[in-house]
């Protein structure tokens, strides 16, 4: 796992694992997280091969928050909620099982969202970069810090910035923490077309240079 260590572990549902890596004992800048969306695999490929060769000392690393949704390739959990509509928003609402942004019975219902959060209030990084697909953008929550932030990733991968994702996202990890809580949140939206062979040496760049 090259220089970066488990420092946190929790098991979803289906009793499978989701880990925190990084490196004991280091100042923690920047939070990375994967696989929000189960079919959405491609951050988990990525962070996981940057695990093995990656050299940023102070980066916080979750390859796969749903795993349980990625063996189901489904872009909810396996109580079939959209983990980025779970948290609890000043915007949340209730919505029907089984729609594809069903945010759960309740705000923070869910294993995979209390994980993240604990992290978050036990690290206290100052910026969280999540990976997913199709769009092809890069989606910044935040304030100007946020912005520039994300004109310096888009820079790197030759993608747009939007400071919206063009539909409403009531319960959204950026709202919660980019919006609501003032730190800086990038979603980075990868082409699906992108490949992991393709598109790693810019994560490489991206994690090593500017997180």
């Amino acid at each position: 796992m090259g220089i970066y260590s488990l420092l946190k572990k929790d098991f979803t549902k289906e009793k499978n694992a989701i880990e925190l890596f990084g490196c004991k004992n280091n100042f923690c800048n920047s939070l990375v997280i994967g696989v929000f969306h189960g079919d959405e695999p491609i951050g988990k490929d990525i962070l996981e091969r940057y695990l093995n060769f990656g050299s940023n000392k102070n980066l916080l690393i979750v390859p796969c928050l749903n795993p349980d949704g990625m063996v189901l390739n489904t872009r909810q959990n396996a109580n079939k909620v959209d983990l980025n509509r779970n948290f609890s928003t000043k915007n949340w609402v209730k919505t029907d099982i089984g729609e594809d942004y069903y945010g759960g019975e309740r705000p923070e219902s869910e294993i995979e969202t209390r994980f993240i959060m604990s992290i978050i209030e036990e690290y206290a990084p100052k910026r969280i970069v999540t990976i997913h697909t199709p769009y092809k953008i890069v989606n910044y929550d935040g304030d100007e810090k946020a912005k520039t932030f994300a004109q310096e990733i888009a820079k790197v991968l030759n993608y747009e910035i939007e400071s919206d994702i063009g539909y409403p996202t009531p319960g959204s990890f950026g709202t919660y923490y980019g919006k609501e809580r003032n730190i800086p949140v990038i979603t980075i939206e990868l082409d699906e077309k992108e490949t992991l062979t393709g598109v790693y040496p810019k994560f490489e760049q991206i994690l090593n240079d500017l997180l």
